[in-house]
């Protein structure tokens, strides 16, 4: 296992889906105490996430270290979330490498200054 994952969940507080999902997040976040776990409320840290545009809630942006592994709407249930970081962390630092630019998109966000730091703060990754 290669540590060194965060996962990041954009959300907004008045929507209902987000306020239902951050139990099963939080939870999550127990269980895999080695991973670590943001909540970010599109509002609230409107100044911090620029211009990312989140049409979709949950929106969840997994990184390993400078490399971004997953940034994307998911369905709103915990199961989904727990089975992308499984996988994550299952791989090596060269799969995680070569998972991150294996495609146009996923390349692209490697240098996307809107998903750059996102992740980062807080001293994690």
């Amino acid at each position: 296992m290669y540590p060194n994952l965060a996962v990041v969940c954009l959300c907004a507080e008045w929507c209902g889906t987000c306020r239902e999902y951050r139990a099963g997040f939080e939870g999550l976040a127990r269980q895999f105490p080695d991973v670590r776990f943001l909540w970010r409320d599109i509002e609230e840290d409107a100044e911090r996430l620029e211009d990312l545009e989140i049409e979709n809630f949950p929106t969840i942006l997994v990184r390993r270290r400078e490399w971004v592994l997953f940034f994307g709407a998911m369905p709103p249930q915990v199961g989904h979330l727990r089975r992308l970081i499984e996988t994550f962390l299952w791989q090596t630092a060269e799969e995680s490498r070569r998972h991150a630019l294996s495609t146009p998109e996923r390349s692209a966000w490697q240098t996307d200054p809107d998903l750059r730091d996102l992740g980062r703060d807080a001293g994690d990754c």
